[in-house]
């Protein structure tokens, strides 16, 4: 599908970049060292995606991992930052070591940690642990961004009027904005009115999730623990997590198998991981535009269909 293209364009251009050759140091490195009281002893830089430019640095306290980020003094590293330390209750996380802004540029701090791929199984276990930890209501207490867009915060304990009014809404009103059609936009918003109609006979419980799970957000330490970053966290029903892993893909039966086991979705989790996908097809959209809208469409269609 089209996000699945740009996902792999991504990985993509990432592999020839480093084909091409090392990537420049980061000319800040030795000011957010000092920052942290940090003796610098080297750097490389290792690229990053398509939001944050990465680098290892060499410190007197062992490697860290710098993620930059110019012209980004809106929060965003310090959001991630508290998202990290909220799920490292639960799951593995890099730990935060400082974030902060140098001459204008944003950074963030972590841990260096050596991954490799991810056991499938041992992954779903420890994402079940993470989702049955009870919580207090929805939301988050702040705003914080799901890629390079706003992802609004509040508290509610409704959790498909916070759906409805704090993640689709929102990513409804910025896609127009950007040209999205006015008859998906229209459909959209009947969607929204009719949200309820998917939790007529399913009552979901607040669940802290990671909230950007593909691919490359997660991997796994030498000794098989999970390691989860780059997250997106806020307490939501634990089938939007579930539905992202399957938007993109990458995931085999081992996961959903040990998830299952221990924390089995509802019957109607078949039918709600469209409505949970909308979102991100629609942050898509409004962040690399093209054939995400047609994609965004024919959900929202699909969806009402199910309501007649």
């Amino acid at each position: 599908m089209a996000a699945h293209t740009t996902y792999q364009s991504i990985l993509d251009d990432a592999v020839e970049r480093l084909r091409a050759g090392p990537v420049p140091a980061n000319p800040l490195a030795e000011s957010i060292a000092a920052r942290g009281r940090l003796t610098l002893a080297g750097q490389r830089g290792i690229g990053g995606g398509c939001i944050a430019d990465a680098a290892r640095l060499e410190t007197d306290t062992g490697p860290l991992f710098l993620k930059t980020h110019p012209d980004r003094d809106d929060g965003m590293f310090p959001a991630e930052a508290r998202g990290l330390e909220a799920l490292s209750e639960r799951i593995r996380t890099p730990q935060v070591v400082a974030s902060g802004s140098v001459d204008g540029t944003a950074y963030l701090l972590l841990e260096w940690l050596d991954l490799g791929p991810v056991d499938d199984v041992a992954l779903g276990e420890a994402m079940a642990e993470l989702h049955a930890e009870p919580q207090a209501s929805f939301g988050w207490p702040e705003d914080n961004f799901i890629g390079a867009m706003p992802q609004l915060g509040g508290e509610d304990d409704d959790w498909a009027r916070f759906y409805a009014e704090k993640r689709l809404a929102p990513q409804l009103d910025w896609a127009a904005e950007r040209g999205l059609s006015a008859r998906t936009i229209d459909a959209g918003h009947e969607l929204i009115e009719t949200l309820s109609a998917f939790f007529s006979d399913y009552r979901p419980h607040p669940a802290l999730i990671h909230g950007d799970m593909w691919g490359a957000n997660h991997g796994a330490l030498t000794d098989g623990t999970p390691v989860l970053f780059d997250p997106a966290t806020y307490r939501a029903d634990r089938e939007a997590e579930i539905a992202m892993t399957e938007l993109f893909g990458g995931l085999g039966p081992g996961f959903y198998q040990a998830y299952g086991a221990q924390l089995p979705l509802d019957p109607g989790y078949r039918t709600r991981k469209g409505l949970y996908n909308l979102y991100h097809v629609l942050n898509h959209f409004n962040l690399f535009g093209g054939g995400y809208g047609r994609q965004a469409d024919g959900m929202i269609h699909r969806l009402l269909a199910e309501l007649h």
